[in-house]
Protein backbone atom coordinates (compact mmCIF):
# COMPACT_ATOMS: atom_id res chain seq x y z
CA UNK A 1 0.00 0.00 0.00
CA UNK A 2 1.28 3.49 -0.91
CA UNK A 3 2.57 5.44 2.09
CA UNK A 4 0.07 8.24 1.44
CA UNK A 5 -2.81 5.86 2.17
CA UNK A 6 -1.60 4.38 5.43
CA UNK A 7 -2.78 5.11 8.93
CA UNK A 8 -5.03 8.08 9.56
CA UNK A 9 -5.80 8.93 5.95
CA UNK A 10 -6.53 5.34 5.04
CA UNK A 11 -9.21 5.41 7.77
CA UNK A 12 -10.53 8.71 6.43
CA UNK A 13 -10.74 7.27 2.91
CA UNK A 14 -12.79 4.33 4.19
CA UNK A 15 -15.09 6.67 6.11
CA UNK A 16 -15.65 8.80 3.01
CA UNK A 17 -16.47 5.68 0.98
CA UNK A 18 -19.11 4.65 3.53
CA UNK A 19 -20.66 8.11 3.66
CA UNK A 20 -20.82 8.46 -0.11
CA UNK A 21 -22.18 4.92 -0.58
CA UNK A 22 -24.99 5.54 1.91
CA UNK A 23 -25.87 8.82 0.21
CA UNK A 24 -25.95 7.07 -3.20
CA UNK A 25 -28.12 4.23 -1.90
CA UNK A 26 -30.54 6.31 0.17
CA UNK A 27 -30.66 10.08 0.58
CA UNK A 28 -33.20 9.65 3.36
CA UNK A 29 -31.03 7.04 5.07
CA UNK A 30 -28.12 9.45 5.03
CA UNK A 31 -30.43 12.28 6.08
CA UNK A 32 -31.63 10.27 9.06
CA UNK A 33 -28.05 9.80 10.27
CA UNK A 34 -27.53 13.56 9.93
CA UNK A 35 -30.72 14.27 11.88
CA UNK A 36 -29.56 11.89 14.60
CA UNK A 37 -26.46 14.04 15.03
CA UNK A 38 -28.60 17.02 16.03
CA UNK A 39 -30.75 14.77 18.20
CA UNK A 40 -27.66 13.93 20.25
CA UNK A 41 -26.50 17.56 20.20
CA UNK A 42 -29.92 18.69 21.41
CA UNK A 43 -29.91 16.13 24.21
CA UNK A 44 -26.35 17.11 25.14
CA UNK A 45 -27.26 20.79 25.12
CA UNK A 46 -30.40 20.15 27.17
CA UNK A 47 -28.65 18.30 29.99
CA UNK A 48 -25.74 20.76 29.88
CA UNK A 49 -27.88 23.89 30.32
CA UNK A 50 -30.08 22.32 33.01
CA UNK A 51 -27.01 21.11 34.90
CA UNK A 52 -25.37 24.52 34.56
CA UNK A 53 -28.45 26.29 35.92
CA UNK A 54 -28.62 23.96 38.91
CA UNK A 55 -24.90 24.32 39.56
CA UNK A 56 -25.08 28.11 39.50
CA UNK A 57 -27.77 28.00 42.17
CA UNK A 58 -25.67 25.76 44.41
CA UNK A 59 -22.25 27.29 43.69
CA UNK A 60 -22.16 30.55 41.74
CA UNK A 61 -19.55 30.46 38.97
CA UNK A 62 -19.62 26.69 38.54
CA UNK A 63 -22.30 26.60 35.85
CA UNK A 64 -19.98 27.11 32.89
CA UNK A 65 -17.67 24.31 34.03
CA UNK A 66 -20.53 21.86 34.37
CA UNK A 67 -22.07 22.99 31.07
CA UNK A 68 -18.81 22.39 29.19
CA UNK A 69 -18.29 18.97 30.74
CA UNK A 70 -21.82 17.75 30.07
CA UNK A 71 -21.95 19.19 26.56
CA UNK A 72 -18.81 17.24 25.64
CA UNK A 73 -20.83 14.02 25.76
CA UNK A 74 -22.71 15.15 22.65
CA UNK A 75 -19.79 14.28 20.39
CA UNK A 76 -19.32 10.95 22.13
CA UNK A 77 -22.92 10.04 21.35
CA UNK A 78 -22.52 11.20 17.75
CA UNK A 79 -19.34 9.19 17.21
CA UNK A 80 -20.50 5.97 18.82
CA UNK A 81 -23.97 6.11 17.27
CA UNK A 82 -22.52 6.65 13.77
CA UNK A 83 -24.40 9.90 13.17
CA UNK A 84 -23.40 12.39 10.47
CA UNK A 85 -22.08 15.75 11.68
CA UNK A 86 -21.71 18.58 9.15
CA UNK A 87 -18.72 20.21 10.81
CA UNK A 88 -16.66 17.01 10.79
CA UNK A 89 -17.74 16.39 7.21
CA UNK A 90 -16.20 19.74 6.32
CA UNK A 91 -12.88 18.05 7.09
CA UNK A 92 -13.78 14.72 5.46
CA UNK A 93 -15.03 16.23 2.18
CA UNK A 94 -12.06 18.58 1.85
CA UNK A 95 -9.64 15.69 2.31
CA UNK A 96 -11.70 13.62 -0.14
CA UNK A 97 -11.43 16.27 -2.86
CA UNK A 98 -7.74 16.91 -2.22
CA UNK A 99 -6.94 13.20 -2.42
CA UNK A 100 -9.37 12.59 -5.27
CA UNK A 101 -11.57 10.19 -3.29
CA UNK A 102 -14.56 12.29 -4.43
CA UNK A 103 -15.22 14.83 -7.13
CA UNK A 104 -15.80 18.41 -6.01
CA UNK A 105 -19.46 18.12 -7.02
CA UNK A 106 -20.09 14.92 -5.06
CA UNK A 107 -18.27 16.29 -2.02
CA UNK A 108 -20.41 19.42 -2.13
CA UNK A 109 -23.61 17.37 -2.40
CA UNK A 110 -22.58 15.20 0.56
CA UNK A 111 -21.66 18.18 2.74
CA UNK A 112 -24.76 20.25 2.03
CA UNK A 113 -27.08 17.25 2.36
CA UNK A 114 -25.57 16.64 5.79
CA UNK A 115 -25.91 20.31 6.81
CA UNK A 116 -29.50 20.49 5.59
CA UNK A 117 -30.61 17.45 7.58
CA UNK A 118 -28.58 18.57 10.62
CA UNK A 119 -30.63 21.78 10.49
CA UNK A 120 -33.96 19.96 10.11
CA UNK A 121 -33.07 17.60 12.95
CA UNK A 122 -32.13 20.52 15.19
CA UNK A 123 -35.55 22.14 14.73
CA UNK A 124 -37.54 18.92 15.18
CA UNK A 125 -35.72 17.56 18.21
CA UNK A 126 -35.38 20.95 19.92
CA UNK A 127 -39.13 21.31 19.68
CA UNK A 128 -39.65 17.87 21.21
CA UNK A 129 -37.27 18.62 24.08
CA UNK A 130 -38.96 21.99 24.70
CA UNK A 131 -42.22 20.12 25.37
CA UNK A 132 -40.73 18.16 28.30
CA UNK A 133 -41.66 19.18 31.82
CA UNK A 134 -38.21 20.41 32.82
CA UNK A 135 -38.22 22.98 30.00
CA UNK A 136 -41.56 24.48 30.98
CA UNK A 137 -41.58 27.94 32.61
CA UNK A 138 -37.82 28.48 32.59
CA UNK A 139 -36.80 31.79 34.21
CA UNK A 140 -35.92 34.65 31.88
CA UNK A 141 -32.31 34.61 33.10
CA UNK A 142 -31.88 30.86 32.59
CA UNK A 143 -28.43 29.72 31.49
CA UNK A 144 -29.78 28.60 28.09
CA UNK A 145 -31.31 31.98 27.27
CA UNK A 146 -28.31 33.96 28.50
CA UNK A 147 -25.93 31.82 26.45
CA UNK A 148 -27.94 32.18 23.24
CA UNK A 149 -28.45 35.92 23.73
CA UNK A 150 -24.69 36.25 24.18
CA UNK A 151 -24.08 34.42 20.90
CA UNK A 152 -26.50 36.67 19.03
CA UNK A 153 -24.83 39.78 20.43
CA UNK A 154 -21.39 38.95 19.00
CA UNK A 155 -19.89 40.95 16.15
CA UNK A 156 -19.55 39.33 12.70
CA UNK A 157 -15.77 39.13 13.12
CA UNK A 158 -16.12 37.42 16.50
CA UNK A 159 -18.54 34.85 15.08
CA UNK A 160 -16.29 34.08 12.12
CA UNK A 161 -13.09 33.87 14.19
CA UNK A 162 -14.69 31.74 16.89
CA UNK A 163 -16.15 29.51 14.17
CA UNK A 164 -12.63 28.83 12.89
CA UNK A 165 -11.34 27.95 16.34
CA UNK A 166 -14.39 25.84 17.25
CA UNK A 167 -13.98 23.52 14.29
CA UNK A 168 -10.23 23.24 14.71
CA UNK A 169 -11.04 21.85 18.16
CA UNK A 170 -13.89 19.59 17.01
CA UNK A 171 -11.86 18.04 14.21
CA UNK A 172 -8.88 17.59 16.49
CA UNK A 173 -11.21 15.48 18.62
CA UNK A 174 -12.33 13.57 15.50
CA UNK A 175 -8.70 12.91 14.52
CA UNK A 176 -8.04 11.64 18.03
CA UNK A 177 -10.85 9.09 17.84
CA UNK A 178 -9.55 7.82 14.49
CA UNK A 179 -6.02 7.34 15.77
CA UNK A 180 -6.84 5.82 19.17
CA UNK A 181 -7.90 2.19 19.58
CA UNK A 182 -8.91 2.17 23.24
CA UNK A 183 -12.53 3.27 23.80
CA UNK A 184 -11.86 4.68 27.27
CA UNK A 185 -9.03 6.77 25.86
CA UNK A 186 -11.28 8.05 23.06
CA UNK A 187 -13.96 9.12 25.53
CA UNK A 188 -11.52 10.94 27.81
CA UNK A 189 -9.85 12.67 24.86
CA UNK A 190 -13.17 13.84 23.41
CA UNK A 191 -14.40 15.17 26.75
CA UNK A 192 -11.32 17.27 27.39
CA UNK A 193 -10.90 18.48 23.81
CA UNK A 194 -14.56 19.48 23.30
CA UNK A 195 -14.49 21.09 26.76
CA UNK A 196 -12.13 23.72 25.29
CA UNK A 197 -14.55 25.09 22.71
CA UNK A 198 -17.61 24.69 24.94
CA UNK A 199 -16.03 26.55 27.87
CA UNK A 200 -14.67 29.33 25.67
CA UNK A 201 -18.08 29.70 24.03
CA UNK A 202 -16.84 29.42 20.46
CA UNK A 203 -19.31 29.27 17.58
CA UNK A 204 -20.19 25.85 16.19
CA UNK A 205 -22.82 25.84 13.44
CA UNK A 206 -24.43 22.48 14.23
CA UNK A 207 -24.45 23.10 17.98
CA UNK A 208 -26.27 26.35 17.22
CA UNK A 209 -28.74 24.37 15.07
CA UNK A 210 -29.69 22.74 18.39
CA UNK A 211 -29.34 25.55 20.95
CA UNK A 212 -31.05 28.37 19.02
CA UNK A 213 -34.35 26.58 18.35
CA UNK A 214 -34.30 25.03 21.84
CA UNK A 215 -34.05 28.53 23.34
CA UNK A 216 -36.69 29.84 20.96
CA UNK A 217 -39.26 27.14 21.72
CA UNK A 218 -38.54 27.12 25.47
CA UNK A 219 -38.83 30.91 25.82
CA UNK A 220 -41.98 31.28 23.74
CA UNK A 221 -39.91 33.19 21.17
CA UNK A 222 -38.76 35.92 23.58
CA UNK A 223 -34.97 35.72 23.13
CA UNK A 224 -33.30 39.11 22.78
CA UNK A 225 -31.70 39.57 19.36
CA UNK A 226 -33.30 36.44 17.89
CA UNK A 227 -34.35 37.75 14.51
CA UNK A 228 -34.13 36.08 11.13
CA UNK A 229 -31.22 38.35 10.18
CA UNK A 230 -29.44 37.78 13.50
CA UNK A 231 -29.77 34.01 13.38
CA UNK A 232 -28.98 33.90 9.66
CA UNK A 233 -25.83 35.99 10.14
CA UNK A 234 -24.65 33.71 12.95
CA UNK A 235 -25.32 30.58 10.92
CA UNK A 236 -23.59 31.93 7.82
CA UNK A 237 -20.47 33.30 9.51
CA UNK A 238 -20.15 30.43 11.99
CA UNK A 239 -20.49 27.98 9.08
CA UNK A 240 -17.85 29.76 7.00
CA UNK A 241 -15.54 29.94 9.99
CA UNK A 242 -16.14 26.27 10.76
CA UNK A 243 -15.17 25.39 7.19
CA UNK A 244 -11.94 27.37 7.38
CA UNK A 245 -11.05 25.73 10.70
CA UNK A 246 -12.11 22.16 10.01
CA UNK A 247 -11.91 21.96 6.24
CA UNK A 248 -8.82 24.02 5.46
CA UNK A 249 -6.68 24.36 8.60
CA UNK A 250 -7.16 20.76 9.78
CA UNK A 251 -8.37 18.78 6.74
CA UNK A 252 -6.44 20.34 3.87
CA UNK A 253 -3.31 21.11 5.90
CA UNK A 254 -2.88 17.58 7.22
CA UNK A 255 -3.78 16.02 3.89
CA UNK A 256 -1.12 18.13 2.20
CA UNK A 257 1.45 17.47 4.94
CA UNK A 258 0.97 13.73 4.52
CA UNK A 259 1.44 14.07 0.76
CA UNK A 260 4.77 15.89 0.93
CA UNK A 261 6.47 13.42 3.27
CA UNK A 262 6.71 9.65 2.89
CA UNK A 263 8.22 9.08 6.34
CA UNK A 264 6.51 11.69 8.59
CA UNK A 265 3.00 10.25 8.36
CA UNK A 266 0.01 10.85 10.63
Amino acid sequence: MDANYRGLFYSIEKSIEKKNELLDVSVMGYGMRAMLATLFLTLGTAIAVITAQQAEGALPGSGKFLFSFMFSWSLIMIIYMNAELGTSNMMYTTVAVHRKFLSFKNALILLFTCLFFNFIGGIIFSYFVSLTSIFQDLPADHFLFSAVEGKLAKTPLQIFTEGILANIIVNTAIFSTIRMKDDAGKVVAMIFIIFIFAFLGFEHLIANFASFPLAYFSSNSSIAGMTLSGVGTNYLLAGLGNYVGGGLIIGLSYSWLNRVSSTYQD
